[in-house]
């Protein structure tokens, strides 16, 4: 089923995500929910805050990138209660949307490697690295069940110049070709 994305100024954006039990209610379900609802949505990753679920799970699948980095080919995954052990390497910038914040894309430096530990969806604990790309998506939706945003590591002249479109989008003053959820307002499409 899809869902709708929670929107930029909803709290639950900001909440840190539970853990979740092995025996978490329909959990199989939401995940497959999560996949629907960020492909309706065209992203690569959608994190369980963006659905309105403070939990630590997040969805990926960066085969869209496949054309850049060739080992993103069928790169599906799914993350549960991920904890990232290290970043490492110099830093990089990497132009970075958000299916919580439509229409704002924003150069965001990152680490170009990461080690996480985390469980997958039969409940086998990994414990990996990943360079690049699939680093990267994982770092933007790692910072979703932590309450981080894209937009906390911009440059604050950035930040300030886009003001306005965040406050629009906190409003329900923003269309998308997805149906997202804004806080207090009614439900726009």
């Amino acid at each position: 089923m899809k869902l709708s994305i929670v929107a930029y100024g909803h709290p639950v954006l900001r909440k840190v995500g539970l853990e979740l039990e092995k025996d978490h209610p329909k959990l199989a379900e939401l995940i497959a929910d999560m996949f629907e609802t960020m492909y309706a949505a065209n992203g690569v990753g959608l994190a369980a805050p963006q659905i309105g679920a403070s939990l630590k799970l997040f969805v990926i699948d960066a085969n869209p990138f496949a054309d850049d980095e060739p080992s993103l080919k069928d790169f599906k995954k799914v993350f549960i209660n991920p904890i990232i052990e290290d970043e490492s390497g110099e830093k990089w910038n990497f132009n970075e949307g958000c299916l919580s914040i439509p229409h704002i894309r924003e150069d965001v430096s990152r680490h170009p490697e990461i080690k996480i530990s985390y469980y997958d969806e039969n409940w086998v604990l990994q414990q990996e690295t990943y360079k690049g790309l699939a680093a990267r998506v994982i770092q933007h939706e790692y910072d979703h069940i932590i309450g981080k945003l894209f937009t906390d590591k911009i440059n604050p002249l950035r930040k300030a110049l886009i003001k306005g479109k965040l406050l629009n989008i906190s409003k329900g003053l923003v269309k998308a070709d997805y149906k997202m959820r804004f806080l207090a307002h009614k439900k726009r499409r």
